[in-house]
């Protein structure tokens, strides 16, 4: 049979790759002569640059220092497609693993996300692919676009760097405004840290600075992910575009799932959520327009929602459980139980 792995990252556990690998290996010791692809996805948060160099081994990761959300130094980097565009990821440069839990909600930047896309430029980058979540700052973009050359008195866009020819593409998983109960600073804010009696003083700063730009909407979907970098970068010019699907598009998933038996994806936890546009929605949706008749498998951390559309799942919270008798194994030694989930999920369909 013709098997197609292609699961989000984990966050904070293992890449995309990593887990698509260990998934992989599993199936392969119980199902031996099974073709099996492991391709490895993202939905423009933690871990796109991996799933991008997975899926051109000739691309080009570049280091870069930058300023991190906390205004130390990080070292991050970009990564080069083969192509001439670059693969910018703000988890990578301004994102909250950076802060080691010292969540910093009045004062963290987006800056150095900003720094990455300018040094991919300056170093002739003919696109961009730009993936804007897991951020830890609830600034608007404004340091992004400060970085990319914005007047400091944040309004003059003339001095702004021109998009690159082959243009600006945001991959944004989620699709909140910028402002208002489902924005910003009122639903991601306290995600981020943000006291409850400091939400409305947040809200009054994005109020203003998107006042500064009255040719950019702040009711555009997407213009609230990641603390408003995505209405920074709509200043800019830029496209958002659904991260999942567009990361899909990009590696060329839709035309690895023809033919196949089998689909697996996954993530490190399955909720209500996961329906809205993330990874194990949008691979469902594919394998019903390119592979109707393909079992659909998942293999989450830790499952908390209904799985009707999948023929069957693996918990790595419950094989741990089952297997050492510690949950928290799961999050310990993830692709041990990875490389479990591949073999029992290979079982199932012989």
């Amino acid at each position: 049979m013709r098997i197609v792995i292609a699961p989000d990252s984990f966050k904070g556990t293992a890449t995309a790759a990593e887990v698509a690998t260990a998934v992989r290996a599993g199936w392969l010791t119980e199902r031996p002569d099974d073709d099996v692809l492991a391709a490895p996805t993202a939905d423009g948060g933690e871990g796109t640059i991996d799933a991008f160099a997975a899926a051109f081994p000739d691309a080009e990761r570049v280091p870069v220092r930058v300023t991190g959300p906390a205004g130390d130094p990080v070292d991050a980097h970009w990564l080069r497609l083969p192509d001439g565009r670059a693969v910018v990821e703000l988890a990578a440069t301004s994102g909250l693993p950076l802060l080691a839990g010292d969540l910093r909600p009045e004062t963290a930047t987006s800056r150095g996300f900003g720094e990455a896309i300018a040094a991919a430029l300056d170093a002739g980058a003919t696109g961009l692919v730009l993936g804007i979540g897991g951020s830890a700052s609830t600034d608007g973009g404004r340091p992004v676009l400060e970085a990319l050359g914005l007047d400091v008195a944040g309004s003059d866009t003339a001095g702004l760097r021109p998009l690159p020819a082959g243009g600006v593409v945001v991959l944004t998983d989620v699709v909140s405004p910028l402002l208002g109960p489902t924005g910003a600073a009122a639903v991601f804010g306290p995600q981020k840290g943000l006291a409850a009696d400091r939400v409305a003083d947040a809200e009054a700063r994005l109020t203003e600075w998107a006042g500064r730009f009255p040719s950019v909407d702040p009711a555009t979907p997407g213009a609230g992910a990641a603390g408003g970098v995505g209405f920074g970068l709509l200043v800019w010019g830029a496209t958002l575009v659904p991260g999942a699907r567009a990361v899909a598009e990009l590696l060329g998933l839709p035309g690895l799932l023809d033919g196949a038996d089998v689909v697996v994806t996954g993530e490190g936890r399955f909720d209500a959520q996961s329906a809205a546009g993330k990874v194990p929605s949008v691979v469902l949706a594919l394998r019903a327009e390119r592979a109707p008749e393909a079992r659909a498998l998942l293999v989450a951390g830790e499952v908390d929602a209904p799985l009707d559309a999948f023929d069957a799942a693996a918990s790595l919270v419950v094989l741990a459980t089952q297997t050492t008798g510690e949950p928290d194994d799961a999050l310990r030694d993830p692709l041990r139980f990875a490389t479990i989930a591949g073999q029992r999920l290979a079982r199932l369909v012989s």
